[in-house]
């Protein structure tokens, strides 16, 4: 399929992108989630800036008790990242699981979070890892948890003229995690993802992508568990229901991946 003209610029810094994203542009990382939209003329976008080859957006590292991912690294660097295995082993684990080698190698965690599909992984591991989504804007840097970042169905707390730049994610030490996720066969998206984290005091943090139009913490779930009773997963949610999977169906799924998650960290 071909998509419409527009105009294509590259951007040579964080401060030029942000410039252009002003003007109306919008950004462009890996491509993976932009462009199929486009060709589907599910966005239209006059002006795309692409970000992939900034080094600002690039790295992983550790600042103190965070581990700071770079927006522009790709799945397939975090999942080979030795950082990431020794202090957030579910993100090493969960973006090996996404998609297929093309998509782990272009695809950007940055650009998935933006483009904030409710099928995508990336969501319910950094929601329930405690992350905070780094962007900048016009008026400087910003930074809202991920827990408060997705906000409805492909919608997010990200303004238009704004960039993200940063993942920080708390090391968790002595933490066990997990993401288990029911799979679409092709597109390897998550028609049900849930990703646990047990704190080494044994709190849980309990997210699901998938389930419903946009990726939440399920705070009802925790607080079942935390009383010793058996949780319920997405408990009052609205539940989506498409071609894959009916309401009934991924509700149950939900519960599933529930115990599954439960069981890898008990």
């Amino acid at each position: 399929m071909i998509t419409y003209p527009f105009q294509y610029k590259r951007a040579s810094s964080v401060a030029d992108a942000v410039g252009m994203l002003a003007d109306g542009g919008k950004a462009l990382s890996g491509g993976h989630s932009l462009i199929p939209t486009m060709k589907l003329r599910l966005n239209a976008p006059d002006v795309l800036v692409d970000v992939g080859r900034l080094p600002e957006l690039k790295g992983i590292s550790v600042d103190g008790s965070e581990l700071v991912i770079g927006a522009g690294v790709t799945h397939g660097a975090i999942a080979a990242s030795d950082l990431v295995k020794k202090h957030l082993p579910m993100f090493a684990t969960g973006a090996s699981q996404i998609g297929d080698p093309s998509v782990r190698n272009r695809g950007t965690i940055g650009g998935s979070i933006a483009h904030a599909d409710p099928s995508a992984d990336w969501p319910a591991m950094i929601i329930a890892a405690d992350a905070t989504i780094v962007m900048q804007g016009p008026s400087g840097t910003r930074k809202v948890k991920a827990e408060q970042f997705f906000t409805g169905l492909f919608s997010t707390a990200l303004h238009e003229n704004e960039l993200i730049t940063q993942i920080r994610v708390p090391l968790h030490d002595g933490a066990k995690m997990t993401y288990q996720k029911f799979s679409q066969p092709a597109s390897r998206y998550a028609i049900v993802g849930c990703a646990v984290v047990k704190s080494a005091d044994g709190k849980l943090r309990v997210a699901f992508s998938g389930v419903s139009e946009a990726p939440f913490r399920d705070k009802k779930a925790e607080e079942q568990l935390s009383s010793g009773q058996p949780a319920e997963a997405a408990a009052g949610m609205s539940i989506l229901s498409d071609h894959y999977a009916s309401e009934e169906y991924r509700k149950h799924l939900a519960n599933v991946y529930l115990n599954r998650a439960l069981a890898a960290v008990a």
